[in-house]
């Protein structure tokens, strides 16, 4: 079975994903702002779960319709072939988003594209209820300038959420943004690697999960797994699959934050993660850092004054390490920030910036070279 298929992602890593899905010999890859589009058969739809290190989710797209008014959204979603995939017992709740559009109420479309799919299957199943006791089939929606796209979500909890840190320890730094900060890096697990802000770990342990090629999404479930559609052998296969590309080798990825609680917090992620021997982990001071190295990358996630320390104090900090790293022999660095006076505190402008976002924070990665 063809389908087309849709991964969500951070804004300004539309290019990772696209690359990603090109490897994995996905076809007709297309990215858009915040999205890539792109077909595939049901067994590519498991594969760009376990090995999508950059995207978000994994959504079957259902089709679009203009939808300028509640009778057009409720026409258009009805007229989509729901059955294929939820069965009777099927639970399909809805949610979604509108954006420049007349229909800019949520609960309202929520309601509307639920009354229309139930219409639909109540149809076609013959049935005057539907009990949706059964499996999760998660509907999205998407309304924008007037038109509605609708999607089936394939994965459940979000790719970004790989398992290894603890739900409620809060992060300033999603996997998957780390991930494609290590990928714009160019760190394939040849020469040195650190994270002098290490924090709980996330770069150096996404850092370690490349160098070994490891599939993020091995150890995990996703909502498509206990579809009736879908051949159960798939995921198993895919799994497979992925652990026969992973490597092992001698690497050398650093990571040290001035905070013990953190680094003791980052060794427990990584073990987690199944990459604690890779990492060597310390408790140090960024500003001191003065490792020697042939060849090394440094990406690393500073606080910028966002929510962990005031902008002043992180200019400060961006002022000490920035010393440090002019010091520096053979190390190139992408760091992330979303302070606007970032070059004038480190001292140096970048060889190169990048936009990123860091969940709703406009960031650059500046790049040092």
């Amino acid at each position: 079975m063809k389908l087309e298929l849709c991964i969500p992602c951070l804004f300004g890593l539309e290019g990772p994903v696209g690359n990603e899905l090109r490897h994995m010999g996905m076809e007709d890859v297309r990215p858009e702002n915040g999205r890539v589009y792109f077909r595939t058969d049901e067994y590519g739809m498991a594969r760009a779960n376990i090995r999508s290190r950059f995207g978000e989710r994994v959504l079957i797209v259902m089709g679009g319709f203009p939808a300028r008014t509640f009778d057009e959204l409720f026409e258009g979603t009805k007229a989509i072939a729901w059955e294929s995939f939820i069965p009777k017992n099927g639970v399909f709740p809805v949610k979604g988003h509108s954006l420049n559009s007349n229909l800019h109420s949520i609960p309202d479309c929520q309601k509307i594209i639920k009354k229309a799919v139930a219409s639909r299957m109540s149809a076609k199943y013959h049935v005057n209820w539907l009990p949706e006791d059964g499996a999760l089939y998660q509907i999205q929606f998407a309304i924008m300038n007037d038109t509605a796209v609708l999607y089936l979500d394939t994965t459940g909890t979000g790719l970004f959420k790989r398992g290894y840190r603890p739900a409620h320890v809060a992060a300033p730094l999603r996997e998957t943004l780390a991930a494609a900060m290590v990928d714009i890096a160019g760190y394939r697990g040849r020469g040195d690697f650190a994270d002098p802000f290490c924090g709980s770990g996330t770069i150096a342990i996404e850092a370690a999960l490349a160098a070994k090629n490891r599939a993020p999404g091995i150890n995990r479930s996703f909502s498509a797994k206990s579809w009736e559609t879908f051949d159960k052998q798939i995921w198993a296969r895919a799994v497979e699959e992925a652990k026969a590309r992973e490597f092992s080798g001698d690497y050398h990825i650093f990571a040290s934050d001035i905070d013990p609680k953190a680094v003791a917090m980052a060794r427990e992620n990584a073990k987690r993660a199944g990459v604690a021997d890779v990492i060597e982990f310390a408790v140090a001071d960024a500003t001191q850092f003065d490792r020697t190295t042939d060849r090394g990358i440094i990406v690393t996630n500073p606080p910028y004054g966002e929510r962990l320390m005031e902008k002043a104090e992180a200019e400060r900090l961006y002022v000490q390490f920035g010393k440090a790293f002019h010091q520096l022999e053979n190390w190139q660095l992408y760091l992330l920030s979303s302070h606007t006076e970032f070059e004038r505190a480190f001292g140096k402008n970048a060889s190169k910036k990048r936009k990123l976002y860091n969940g709703t924070i406009k960031c650059d990665l500046f790049i040092y070279r």
